[in-house]
């Protein structure tokens, strides 16, 4: 039983190797001098190290831009996300209005229809409003994600209602209950 699991750890370290082996081979040939790594056989580590390709990848060809506008909008779309839905899985969840079942319903089904469909429409909305090449036009379409409604909503649906009731008890306005008593207990979601 020992050798067996030897062997299957060896084999899963030799799997890994060889998953990784061009990963790093890449890095490798990123600080080769231009040209080092078109030889035949190619080195596995460079003769003389040099940063040429990353100067000119954040000085020339403007990489230090786009890792900002990368990390700036993904940081964006994800706050502006949880603003749009974590109120309206909450509202779907606890909140009683005309159509909530029928509402919540389509957009369920709406899961099951690729994102390759949509894109089209989208695009076309997004030209009509101006919005193509802009930041707002890269954020717009994750502003309210139907999976993060459908999360949230489940995970509100724990809530226990006497919670609830005993915040409206107390005299909390919807809007309290909601910043004092949901979003607490929605935090881990």
């Amino acid at each position: 039983m020992k050798i067996r699991a030897i062997l299957l750890n060896l084999a899963v370290a030799l799997i890994a190797l060889i998953v990784l082996f061009p990963l790093v081979w890449m890095v490798s040939v990123s600080f080769m001098a231009t040209g080092e790594a078109a030889v035949f056989p190619p080195p596995l580590l460079p003769s003389h190290w040099t940063l040429e390709h990353y100067r000119d990848l954040f000085l020339n060809q403007g990489m230090g831009r786009y890792l900002w506008n990368s990390f700036a909008l993904a940081t964006l779309a994800t706050i502006l996300a949880l603003g749009f839905t974590v109120p309206a899985g909450y509202a779907f969840a606890k909140l009683k209005f005309a159509g909530r079942e029928r509402l919540f319903q389509f957009l369920v089904a709406a899961l099951v229809v690729p994102a390759q469909i949509g894109t089209l429409p989208l695009f076309l909305m997004l030209k009509s409003m101006g919005l193509v090449n802009t930041y707002a036009g890269a954020l717009v379409p994750w502003l309210a994600s139907i999976f993060g409604l459908f999360l949230v909503r489940q995970y509100a649906l724990s809530i226990p209602d006497e919670m609830l009731e005993a915040a409206r008890i107390d005299g909390a306005s919807e809007g309290q209950i909601f910043r004092r008593v949901v979003l607490p207990t929605l935090q881990p979601i």
